[in-house]
């Protein structure tokens, strides 16, 4: 890693006695707002069922793909843990339909991603050291997160997105992101009954992975078998791929990808349309469920209408929210006071503010 990647603003405790990301990791995984993420909703209500993903289960799954993957093409495996740890940390509740309701409620007034978001919380939301305001995580850290970028992740406007790519090791979450995804969320989905196993081998990358092992047993004898399969598959081909555009293109160095005609951490494109399959395939037989569609609409709607009482009368939030929409605005300040909530406690003040 490079100075420039390492550097940060202020010292702070510890700063002198640890490696810069071994510091960052610490910051982030003792956060309240990672701490949060145990009750927010991945695809299921946190509440619904206690072996469905959560978003910290399903962040924790993305960090052992992005580290498993950094350490197969020899980059950074601690850069590529620590910006998975903090990637989702500005993700509101309810999911992506809370993140929907929030960016239709702060359209005119700067929009809301929850990529920006995650970046407000480490630079100034959160605030444990009195020395300086957020984590003060290392520059190249932040640029990763503000770089974020998958089909459900668009990266928005920030001093770090500057329009070049981002390093290989931010890349390498990208597609960890993707790849953790879509496996967990067909887990989940066949536990949940929504997803029709007798359709699982008209798919692709799972047909592949089940014709390794043989047979045609009850699927769940071979579920969690299948799905390691199938990682495997999609790490070693992204490795294979990686290595051939890094080379196609001169990139020795993690930073020289910022520059990069094209993102070179990616699957081959036969493997990549495999893994399309599977999303295209969990769109319409679990995103579209009637049940998740419900559970999207009522968060939607709890979110909007809570969101609609505290920018209407700041004086419903705390203080110390309160106090701060002289300076950012009312609109901004419920948004943040609403984004750090889990799913829990967003019912109980939409109950207690909205009746």
């Amino acid at each position: 890693m490079t100075q420039d990647d390492s550097t940060r603003d202020h010292a702070g405790p510890l700063a002198e006695t640890m490696p810069p990301l071994a510091l960052d990791r610490q910051r982030v995984i003792h956060s309240a707002a990672f701490r949060r993420l145990q009750n927010k909703t991945q695809v299921f209500a946190s509440d619904g069922d206690d072996h469905f993903r959560t978003r910290m289960t399903h962040t924790l799954e993305v960090a052992d793909v992005a580290r498993s993957l950094a350490a197969m093409l020899e980059l950074d495996a601690d850069l590529a843990e620590v910006v998975a740890l903090a990637h989702d940390l500005g993700h509101p509740p309810f999911g992506h339909a809370g993140e929907k309701a929030l960016a239709v409620c702060m359209a005119a007034k700067g929009g809301f991603e929850h990529n920006v978001q995650s970046l407000h919380v480490v630079e100034f939301l959160e605030h444990p050291y009195p020395e300086f305001r957020g984590l003060n995580l290392t520059h190249v850290v932040r640029e990763c997160l503000a770089k974020h970028a998958t089909q459900y992740d668009k990266p928005g406007r920030h001093p770090l997105q500057d329009g070049r790519r981002a390093p290989l090791e931010g890349q390498v979450v990208d597609l960890a992101d993707r790849i953790a995804y879509g496996l967990h969320d067909l887990q989940d989905g066949l536990y949940a009954r929504m997803v029709d196993p007798a359709v699982l081998d008209e798919l692709q990358l799972w047909a592949n992975a089940r014709e390794e092992q043989g047979g045609r047993s009850d699927w769940h004898a071979h579920l969690r078998p299948t799905i390691d399969r199938m990682q495997r598959l999609l790490l070693n081909e992204a490795v294979d791929e990686s290595r051939r555009r890094c080379g196609q293109f001169d990139v020795r160095t993690s930073g020289q990808a910022r520059d990069a005609a094209e993102a070179m951490i990616a699957l081959p494109a036969r493997t990549d349309e495999m893994l399309r399959e599977l999303e295209t395939f969990l769109l319409d037989q679990l995103y579209r469920h009637q049940q998740v569609v419900r559970m999207d609409a009522r968060g939607r709607r709890i979110v909007t209408e809570l969101f609609d009482a505290c920018a209407r009368e700041p004086g419903l939030m705390p203080r110390r929210y309160a106090e701060r929409v002289k300076e950012q605005g009312r609109h901004r300040v419920a948004t943040d006071y609403i984004a750090g909530m889990t799913d829990r406690f967003c019912l109980q003040e939409h109950a207690r503010l909205c009746g």
